[in-house]
C-alpha cells in the first residue's frame, strides 16, 4: 500500500542480527525523532484454566528519518526468526529514550504481550513503559473536537476507520503490516492541522492523565486493560501538542517542530570537542574517567571490561544537577543520551558527551573512538564490573579465596580441583576466578575492541 501523494513506501523485513536490514534498523532508530510502534500476535482461544498473554510474532517499527520530510523507514522485525536476547537492549533502549517520541494504537495491550515473549525467552525483566508515548487515538479524538466541536462520548474506532477518515485510504486485514506506516501519517496530518489552524494553549484538549504513570505490573492488575491509554510521560512530550509559538517571519509552528528543532542543534553541539578533564594540560591526571547516567549504564560496565574508570550515578533517580555536581567534583566527563544534559554544558564545560549509539557494543567503540582512548589486552577485566574499583595485585590461591569468601560469597566447589587463579576487589570484597566466563569475556572484547588487528 502507498499513501496518496507520497514515494513507494519501504518496508525491510528483519530476520536476522547479522543481516544487512538489522544494521539499517539500528542506524534508523538513531536517526529518527519520531516512530510508530505495532505488534501483531494470534489470540488464544478456549483456554479455561490460568490464562496466559499471546506471543508476539511479528513487531513493526515506522522510523520517521527527517521530520522536515515525509521520508520515513518500516520495518517488519520477525520475533520467531531473530534471537529475543539479542534485540532486547535496543528495544528497550528506545522505548524510554526521551528522544523519540513513540505512537501507536493501544499499544499498552500489545506492550504486555511484547514483555511476556520476550520474558519466555529468558530476558527478565521484559518491557515495563515506553515513553514518552503517544496513543493515536488521542490525536484522532483532538481533531474529531476541533473539526466538529464534539461533546458527546467518544466512539471507539479502529485503526483503519480512522485511516479512512483522516488519510482517506482503505487498509485491508492484508495490508496490517502498513499499521505503523500509517500512525506516521496520521501524526503528520495533525500537525499540519495544529500550524494551520493557529490552535493555542488556551483551547487546545490537554493530552495527558493520570494514567501515565502506569507500569507493567500496574497493568497487569487492571481489569480494562483495552479501555485504557497510555499516554506522554515527560513534561516535553505531554505539553508538545498544548501550544504553538511564533517564527521569525511570522508563521505558526507547532512545538513538536521546536523541539526537534533544539535536538537537531544538539545533535551539531553534541560532538566532542575537547580536551577532556583528565588532559595533562588542564591538571588532570591523564587517566580517563566516565560518569555514565543511567540511560548508559550498561557501557559503564563494558568500559569497566576494558579497564576504564566508569561510575554511575550515586542515587537511583539522580537530578540534573546530582550528575553535574557529581561530574564536576570527580572530574569526570558524564555520558548520556538525554539531549537535555547537554543544555548545562555551560555548568561544566567539555564534562558532557551525548553518546549517539543504542548498543553497548557500538557505544563502547564510539567512546573509544571519541576520546582515543587506548585499550590493551593487558588492561581487559581489570576493573571491577560491580563497583568500578581495581583488583588486588596478587592473585589468590583457592585456599585463600575461599577464607576472604567466608561469611561474604560463596566459591562453587567444582572449581577447588582446577588450580584457578582467584581476584578480589579493593573496594566491594567481590571475588572473581579466570574461568570459563573470564575467558569469554576477555575474547569478546578482544573482538568489539579489533586488539587482534
Amino acid at each position: 500500500m502507498d499513501l496518496p501523494h507520497e514515494k513507494p513506501l519501504k518496508i525491510h523485513l528483519v530476520n536476522s542480527t547479522e543481516s544487512p536490514e538489522f544494521t539499517h534498523l539500528t542506524q534508523s532508530l538513531t536517526r529518527s525523532s519520531i516512530i510508530g510502534l505495532d505488534a501483531e500476535w494470534k489470540p488464544i482461544r478456549g483456554q479455561n484454566h490460568q490464562p496466559t498473554f499471546p506471543t508476539v510474532s511479528l513487531l513493526q517499527l515506522a522510523c520517521q528519518l527527517d521530520h522536515d520530510s515525509d521520508e520515513s523507514e518500516t520495518f517488519l522485525l520477525d520475533m520467531h526468526s531473530v534471537p529475543l536476547p539479542s534485540i532486547w537492549e535496543l528495544l528497550r533502549e528506545t522505548f524510554v529514550s526521551p528522544d523519540i517520541l513513540k505512537l501507536g494504537f493501544k499499544f499498552k495491550q500489545d506492550l504486555v504481550y511484547l514483555s511476556s515473549t520476550f520474558c519466555l525467552q529468558g530476558c527478565d525483566p521484559g518491557f515495563d513503559k515506553v515513553e514518552p508515548y503517544l496513543d493515536i487515538t488521542t490525536i484522532y479524538y483532538q481533531m474529531q473536537h476541533k473539526q466538529q466541536g464534539r461533546k458527546g462520548p467518544k466512539e471507539t474506532k479502529s485503526l483503519a476507520t480512522i485511516c479512512k477518515e483522516v488519510l482517506g485510504i482503505s487498509v485491508s486485514k492484508e495490508l496490517q503490516s502498513t499499521d505503523a506506516h500509517c500512525l506516521l501519517k496520521i501524526f503528520n496530518v495533525f500537525q499540519d492541522t495544529v500550524v494551520k489552524k493557529g490552535n493555542s494553549s488556551n483551547n487546545m484538549v490537554e493530552l495527558h492523565s493520570s494514567g501515565v504513570n502506569l507500569g507493567l505490573k500496574e497493568i497487569l492488575g487492571k481489569h480494562d486493560i483495552d479501555d485504557k491509554i497510555i499516554r506522554i510521560k515527560s513534561f516535553e512530550a505531554s505539553h508538545m501538542f498544548q501550544a504553538t509559538v511564533s517564527s521569525e517571519n511570522g508563521q505558526r509552528i507547532s512545538k513538536v517542530e521546536v523541539l526537534v528543532s533544539r535536538e537537531k542543534q544538539m545533535d551539531n553541539t553534541g560532538d566532542w570537542q575537547g580536551p577532556p578533564p583528565w588532559d595533562l594540560s588542564l591538571g588532570g591526571d591523564g587517566c580517563p574517567k566516565f560518569l555514565c547516567d543511567v540511560m548508559v549504564e550498561g557501557l559503564a560496565k563494558h568500559l569497566r571490561c576494558v579497564g576504564v574508570d566508569a561510575a554511575i550515578p550515586s542515587s537511583r533517580k539522580p537530578e540534573s544537577r546530582e550528575l553535574l555536581d557529581q561530574a564536576y567534583s570527580e572530574q569526570r566527563v558524564l555520558l548520556t543520551r538525554d539531549a537535555k544534559l547537554l543544555r548545562h554544558q555551560y555548568l561544566i564545560k567539555n564534562q558532557i558527551y551525548r553518546v549517539k549509539n543504542l548498543l553497548k557494543n557500538e557505544q563502547l567503540l564510539e567512546v573509544i573512538e571519541t576520546f582515543q582512548l587506548q585499550i590493551n589486552e593487558d588492561q581487559l577485566m581489570s576493573r571491577c564490573t560491580k563497583c568500578n574499583g581495581r583488583f588486588i595485585q596478587k592473585p589468590l590461591t583457592t585456599e585463600e579465596a575461599v577464607e576472604a569468601a567466608k561469611g561474604f560469597q560463596k566459591i562453587p566447589d567444582c572449581l577447588f580441583n582446577k588450580n584457578l587463579e582467584f581476584w578480589q576487589c579493593m573496594e566491594c570484597n567481590q571475588l572473581y576466578w579466570e574461568g570459563t566466563q573470564y575467558h569469554n569475556a576477555v575474547q569478546k572484547f578482544i573482538d568489539v575492541c579489533k586488539l587482534n588487528e
